[in-house]
C-alpha cells in the first residue's frame, strides 16, 4: 500500500519560538521531497510533526489512507544499551511496534466482558493482524540474513543478531542502519540524514532504495551529489526570511531557480528603494525652495506692495502643491522589503609555522584493533601535501590517522611523526569536545591564551550564541558541536589538518564555507570523506584508498 500525506498551515518550534508557519506540502507516492535550510531552520522539527511524534503550533497534518504506515528514522544511530542488533532492527523498521499491537490485540480477543468503547475486539485484531504484515514482521528474520550478507555483514561467530549495538564500530552501525532502511516497508519514509557515516558502496545503495520507492519520501540531507540524484522537489525553510517555499525539479534545478529568486528579491528592493529616495528628495527640495521663496519675498518686498505678496502667496502654494503631490505618490508605492540577509559561517583555518619537511612516517607498520589488521604499510607525508582518504567503512581509514598522528603503537615496523607538528582536528565522533561542562569552560580550556568574552565572540561568529555556550557540550546537537570544532580550528595554529567525515551534520552553506577555507589553508591537509562533492571541490595532491587493511595510492 501507499499513501498521501498532506500538511496545511503547519507551524513547528519549540517552546515559545516558532521556526516555520504556513507550511503547506503534499507528499504523494514517488515524491521525494528534500528538506533544505540552515541548522536550526527546524528540518528535525518538520519530520518529527510529520511522523506524528510531535504535535504542530498550528496546521493540519492527515493522511490517505488514514493507517499509511509512516516511518521516521531518525539522525543519528541510537545504541541503546542492552539493545541487540535484532531489536534495533525491528524497532527501526516498525515491525516492534506492530508486533506488540498485534499481540496485544490477541490478548484482548480473548476477554469476555465488552469493551467500554463499543469496539469489536475482532475488528481491532483484524487491523493489527494488516498492519503486522504490512510491516514485514513475518518474514523480518530470513530477509534480515540476506540483507546482512549483501551488505557484507554476514552473521556468524563474532558477529550475531544477538551482538549489542553498543559493541559494534561506527562502520558496522551506519551499515545496520542501513539494513533497517533497506529492511523497512513504510508507506511513507522520513529520513533524517540518511548519508551519515555511509562508504561509497552505502550511498549507491541508498540512492538505489530511495529511487526504487513507489512511496512518497521527505529527506534531509547535507549530500550534495545525493540530492541531486535522488530528489524531485525541494522545500526550502529560510529561517532569515521567516519563509518556506517548495521548489519543483531537482536540487540542481533548485540552486539556479533560488539564485535567481534571490537575484530578483534584491532587484526589485534596490529598484523601490531608489524610487522612494528620488520622491522623498525632490520633495524635500521643494519644501526647501518653498520655505526660501516666502522668507525672500517678505525680506525684498515693501509692506505696501500688494501685487508682488500676492504673487508671492500663489508661488508658495503652487510650491506646497508640488510637494502633496510628491508625498501622494510616495504612499502610494507598493512596499518592498528589503531581504534580510542571512547568517553565514565565514571562517579561516588558523595557520602556524611550517613543521618539519617530513610530517609522518610509517614503515613496513602494523596496527592491530581486535581482529583487524592493518599493514603493513609503508608511506611518508610530506610538508604541505593534501592528502585525500577514500575507503569502504571498517577499511582501516580510522586506524590509518591514529598510525601517523602517533596515537597507535604500531605492532610491527615503525611509525615516526615530524617536528614542529600541530594538529587540528575534527574527528568523526566529534569527541574533542565532549561531557558535561558548558561549551564555553570546554572551549576555554582548549584555548586558555582567549579570554572568556573571545570566546564567546568568536562562537557566536559560528551560531553558537547564549543559549548553546552555557549548555553543557554533550546536550548540544551534532551540527552544534562540529561548528564548535571549526571554531576551534580558527582559533588555534595547525599546520596539520585532520578532517574525518567533516561534512556530517553540517548544513549545505557550512560546508560549503568550509570548502572555501579549505582554498586558502597551506598547511598539510589528511581529508577523509565519502561526500563525492567534496572530493570534487578540495584541491588534493594525491589520494589513497584504504581497502582490508591495505593503503593503495590511486
Amino acid at each position: 500500500m501507499t499513501g498521501t500525506l498532506v500538511a496545511k498551515g503547519l507551524a513547528g518550534g519549540y517552546a515559545h519560538r516558532t521556526l516555520f508557519e504556513s507550511l503547506d506540502l503534499t507528499v504523494a507516492p514517488g515524491d521525494v521531497v528534500g528538506v533544505v535550510g540552515a541548522n536550526g531552520a527546524g528540518k528535525s522539527t518538520l519530520l518529527n510533526l510529520l511522523s506524528g511524534r510531535s504535535a504542530p503550533q498550528a496546521g493540519t497534518i492527515t493522511l490517505s489512507p488514514a493507517d499509511a504506515f509512516v516511518g521516521a528514522l531518525p539522525q543519528e544511530h541510537e545504541r541503546v544499551p542492552g539493545e541487540t542488533i535484532a531489536g534495533y532492527i525491528a524497532r527501526r523498521t516498525g515491525c516492534a511496534e506492530a508486533t506488540r499491537e498485534m499481540d496485544a490485540a490477541a490478548s484482548a480477543l480473548g476477554e469476555t466482558s465488552p469493551r467500554t468503547d463499543g469496539i469489536d475486539p475482532a475488528d481491532t485484531y483484524s487491523t493489527a493482524l494488516e498492519r503486522w504484515l504490512a510491516s514485514g514482521a513475518a518474514d523480518l528474520d530470513e530477509r534480515l540474513l540476506l540483507v546482512f550478507a549483501d551488505l557484507g555483514l554476514a552473521l556468524g561467530s563474532t558477529l550475531t543478531a544477538n551482538s549489542l549495538m553498543t559493541a559494534l564500530s561506527g562502520g558496522q552501525a551506519a551499515r545496520v542502519g542501513l539494513a533497517a532502511l533497506l529492511l523497512s516497508r513504510f508507506d511513507i519514509v522520513l529520513l533524517d540524514e540518511p548519508t551519515n557515516d555511509l562508504d561509497l558502496d552505502g550511498l549507491e545503495r541508498l540512492e538505489a532504495f530511495v529511487r526504487g520507492l513507489r512511496g512518497g519520501v521527505v529527506l534531509v540531507s547535507h549530500d550534495r551529489e545525493f540530492l541531486a540524484r535522488c530528489v524531485t522537489r525541494v522545500l526550502e525553510l529560510d529561517l532569515a526570511q521567516g519563509a518556506n517555499r517548495v521548489f519543483g525539479g531537482g536540487y540542481d534545478s533548485y540552486l539556479e531557480e533560488r539564485e535567481t529568486a534571490r537575484r530578483h528579491n534584491r532587484e526589485n528592493y534596490d529598484e523601490f528603494a531608489l524610487k522612494k529616495a528620488d520622491l522623498v528628495g525632490r520633495a524635500r527640495t521643494q519644501r526647501e525652495w518653498s520655505s526660501q521663496g516666502v522668507r525672500n519675498a517678505i525680506k525684498k518686498a515693501p509692506d505696501n506692495d500688494k501685487i508682488r505678496r500676492k504673487a508671492s502667496v500663489e508661488s508658495s502654494e503652487k510650491q506646497a502643491q508640488k510637494v502633496r503631490q510628491l508625498e501622494s505618490r510616495i504612499a502610494r508605492l507598493d512596499e518592498v522589503d528589503e531581504p534580510r540577509k542571512e547568517w553565514q559561517l565565514e571562517f579561516t583555518i588558523g595557520s602556524a609555522p611550517r613543521s618539519s619537511a617530513v610530517v609522518a612516517t610509517l614503515s613496513n607498520a602494523e596496527f592491530r584493533q581486535g581482529d583487524f589488521v592493518l599493514g603493513p604499510v609503508t608511506l611518508q607525508v610530506n610538508g604541505g601535501e593534501r592528502i585525500g582518504i577514500t575507503g569502504p567503512n571498517g577499511a582501516g581509514k580510522s586506524t590509518l590517522l591514529r598510525a601517523l598522528l602517533g596515537r597507535q603503537k604500531a605492532d610491527a615496523g615503525s611509525a615516526h611523526l615530524g617536528t614542529s607538528v600541530l594538529i587540528g582536528e575534527i574527528d568523526q565522533a566529534r569527541a574533542l569536545l565532549a561531557g558535561a561542562r558548558p561549551l564555553s569552560v570546554s572551549f576555554e580550556l582548549l584555548v586558555p591564551e582567549l579570554s572568556p568574552a573571545e570566546v564567546r565572540t568568536l562562537l557566536a561568529k559560528f551560531g553558537l550564541k547564549a543559549d548553546h555556550v552555557n549548555r553543557p557540550v554533550d546536550e548540544l546537537s551534532p551540527g552544534e558541536r562540529t561548528r564548535a570544532g571549526l571554531a576551534l580550528l580558527q582559533a588555534r595554529g595547525v599546520n596539520l589538518l585532520v578532517l574525518d567525515e567533516p561534512t556530517n551534520h553540517l548544513d549545505l552553506a557550512a560546508i560549503e564555507q568550509l570548502e572555501q577555507a579549505l582554498a586558502s589553508y597551506e598547511g598539510t591537509l589528511l581529508l577523509v570523506t565519502h561526500d563525492r562533492r567534496m572530493l570534487e571541490n578540495v584541491h588534493t595532491d594525491r589520494h589513497w584508498n584504504v581497502d582490508a587493511g591495505r593503503v593503495l595510492e590511486v
